[in-house]
């Protein structure tokens, strides 16, 4: 499961709908509808929000927003009514992390992409996300670290 930091605007095809997917699943687990992944870190930052649901609702209105944008028709009746809630905080480091996973991936999944992307230094966030300064997440898994 991977809910992303970075814009979904950046996501390939198959990234986008990947998204829409583990979004859907991510708000299944927040809500106690499902018995897999109840312990997976992607879901940590949404469950000390102390709002969860709300939370992964505003976040995948955003992905159906990119989804309708490029002219998929993602159904917005699985999700809930994106209410106005503040930013949630997320790291630097975290976006950054996220960038070159990222970019790694579209390197070979689909290289014009990657190519179109890679200059780029500074990768907007998803809009649910506000940025500060700071390292890679602790529930992020790295290659020298497994999360906590």
């Amino acid at each position: 499961m991977r809910l992303w930091t970075v814009h979904p605007r950046y996501l390939d095809a198959a990234g986008l709908v990947a998204l829409w997917r583990e979004g859907l699943l991510a708000r299944a687990v927040l809500r106690g509808r499902t018995r897999g992944y109840r312990h997976h870190p992607q879901l940590l930052r949404f469950r000390r929000s102390g709002r969860p649901v709300a939370y992964i609702d505003r976040y995948l209105a955003a992905v159906h927003a990119e989804a309708g944008r490029r002219g998929y028709a993602f159904d917005r009746s699985r999700i809930g009514r994106a209410t106005p809630l503040p930013p949630m905080a997320e790291t630097r480091g975290q976006l950054r992390h996220e960038w070159t996973h990222l970019l790694a991936k579209l390197q070979v999944r689909q290289p014009e992409r990657y190519e179109a992307l890679a200059s780029l230094t500074r990768p907007l966030a998803h809009p649910l996300f506000r940025i500060l300064p700071g390292p890679v997440r602790e529930w992020e898994r790295t290659a020298d670290r497994e999360p906590t």
